[in-house]
């Protein structure tokens, strides 16, 4: 039996329309749905609840009332009304046990890369940045954020905080393991709660490795995980 119920996820034609509408907001800084699906999935598995109304500047790349142009209040609604239920849909995944599978968009090449919903996911993060500090200098438990730093930093203009070049097998591969750290994030910060009533089904298993903050980081960029991904660097 579900413990929480999930709203229906949205469809192709929705999230098509989502997009199209932060496309058109002001300024250019709206989020895609990519890096929305991964900023909403950190605000959801984070330590401490954001409101919509902290977290909406961040969304829309302003000030709802500068960079949104709604053509009527039936607009407003719906639009609102489908970031509402992407929400439901993440938070009801995470709270009924089951790894959530980001939403990640493809190129023309129809190849789907994974860094604005890790880029999405750091941002979030940093909206809660002390809270999350627990979790990546829990050398028991930080294992689970590799995946999202990989896929962030991939690009960073310091070279130094880039890993080695991915393969598209291995991308794929982080892209799942993106979503098991989501639950591991998700659990750690609620392990007294919810997450002491069974384990998490269905999906691949939780394991994190202890990574030590002198150890070598396990993104491959050589090196020594506090000098790297332990900086809970955020673009």
């Amino acid at each position: 039996m579900n413990l929480f119920t999930k709203p229906e996820p949205l469809s192709r034609a929705e999230l098509d329309h989502l997009g199209n509408f932060l496309k058109s907001c002001k300024g250019g800084k709206a989020m895609n749905v990519e890096e929305l699906d991964g900023f909403f999935a950190a605000l959801i598995a984070g330590p401490e609840i954001v409101m919509p109304s902290e977290y909406s500047p961040e969304v829309f790349g302003g000030a709802v009332s500068e960079v949104c142009e709604f053509s009527s209040a039936e607009e407003t609604d719906e639009i609102f009304g489908l970031l509402v239920r992407h929400w439901n849909t993440i938070a009801g995944a995470l709270f009924n046990r089951e790894v959530y599978v980001p939403l990640v968009l493809k190129d023309e090449n129809g190849v789907a890369h994974g860094n604005d919903w890790a880029r999405g996911f750091m941002r979030g993060m940093h909206m809660r940045h002390d809270g999350w500090a627990a979790l990546v200098n829990d050398e028991e438990n930080s294992g689970c954020l590799i995946p999202v730093m990989m896929l962030c930093h991939e690009h960073d203009e310091d070279s130094r905080m880039r890993p080695n070049p991915i393969a598209p097998e291995k991308r794929e591969e982080i892209i799942v393991h993106m979503g098991v750290g989501l639950v591991g994030a998700y659990r750690y910060f609620r392990r007294a709660e919810a997450y002491e009533r069974g384990p998490i089904t269905p999906g691949p298993k939780l394991t994190t490795a202890k990574v030590g903050r002198n150890d070598s980081c396990a993104c491959g960029s050589g090196q020594k995980y506090k000098k790297c991904c332990g900086r809970l660097k955020v673009n």
